[in-house]
């Protein structure tokens, strides 16, 4: 069972991403000594004298688990990692993957530093008017965590100090539905975590895929989900593009052929245990998870436990 937020909700703009500079004119080549070279308006494109592949740099949040984040090497690893992996391979595209800091992305992409964002942005009314979209990949509603045998409740938020990352839909639902908690925000999830163990806040609101992995570590082995999954109707994820760029309609297609070729349901199943984006969502629970608990009722926690895989999924995952 889940609470449905209505659509009113403001959401920050979050992450963005942009495109690769189309190729220039003839003339232009001839004078450049014939050299490639690419305007911003047309996204990125194949060099058509040498076939070459679209060159597409695509930016992340490396700090996401189990979206994007880095392994012990530094490597970036994560669902959304091997989902742009197999989109570029399907476009037979060469993509670079980096890491930037989440209140860059957008800026980032408007000043064409990179061609995409894939960080587990939400599709938002305010965003959709600076970027576009492709169609949804997931889906994840927002969840309160705290202490175990803390009674905190959503319902009790009022003066309490309570975590979320900055400009994400967690934290703008604490502005909108809860602006009389003692709302504290954090440039990350990890910092918002850090300041949860530390007992610096009561308990934070998060995504509920990244809250829930988190439970699963030794530093939220303590903590639970109080309540019930919050439902926005925000809680869609999707590639950014700077608008008008045609790469939006490459994605769609790679990822509508991922889907019916089943690699789409391979990688999202290999980290969630579930063969769609829908079923993603509302995935079977798990028999392994004992660490993560609901108060209010067995169906909450059947919801909230939903989106978890097992262990053995979750290896083999980031193997």
């Amino acid at each position: 069972m889940t609470i449905s937020m209505a659509s009113s909700h403001k959401t920050k703009m979050l992450k963005t991403k942009t495109l690769w500079l189309a190729p220039l004119s003839a003339a232009m080549l001839m004078l450049a000594g014939c050299n490639n070279s690419s305007t911003p308006e047309d996204g990125a494109t194949a060099d058509t004298a040498t076939d070459a592949p679209m060159s597409i740099k695509i930016a992340t949040e490396s700090s996401y688990k189990p979206f994007s984040y880095t392994d012990a090497d530094g490597k970036l690893i994560g669902y959304e990692i091997e989902l742009v992996d197999a989109l570029c391979a399907q476009m037979q595209a060469e993509c670079e993957v980096i890491s930037q800091d989440w209140d860059g992305l957008i800026p980032g992409l408007n000043a064409q530093k990179f061609d995409a964002i894939i960080a587990g942005m939400s599709i938002t009314p305010e965003r959709k008017e600076v970027v576009e979209f492709t169609d949804p990949y997931f889906h994840s509603g927002i969840i309160l965590i705290g202490k175990k045998g803390d009674d905190i409740s959503v319902a009790d938020l009022e003066g309490q100090p309570i975590a979320s990352q900055r400009s994400t839909v967690s934290s703008q639902y604490l502005q909108d539905e809860h602006a009389n908690a003692d709302i504290k925000l954090y440039d990350t999830q990890d910092n918002a975590y850090l300041d949860l163990t530390s007992g610096r806040v009561r308990a934070m609101m998060s995504d509920k895929v990244t809250g829930i992995d988190w439970l699963k570590t030794d530093a939220g082995k303590d903590y639970e989900v109080k309540g019930q999954e919050i439902s926005t109707d925000e809680d869609a994820m999707g590639i950014a593009f700077r608008k008008g760029d045609p790469l939006v309609a490459k994605f769609n297609k790679a990822l509508a052929e991922l889907k019916d070729n089943g690699t789409y349901d391979q990688i999202t199943g290999s980290y969630f245990g579930t063969s769609s984006t829908a079923a993603a969502q509302k995935a079977v629970a798990t028999t392994d998870v004992k660490e993560v608990m609901v108060v209010e009722g067995d169906a909450a926690n059947s919801d909230a436990n939903a989106i978890i895989a097992t262990e053995e999924q979750a290896e083999a995952a980031t193997n």
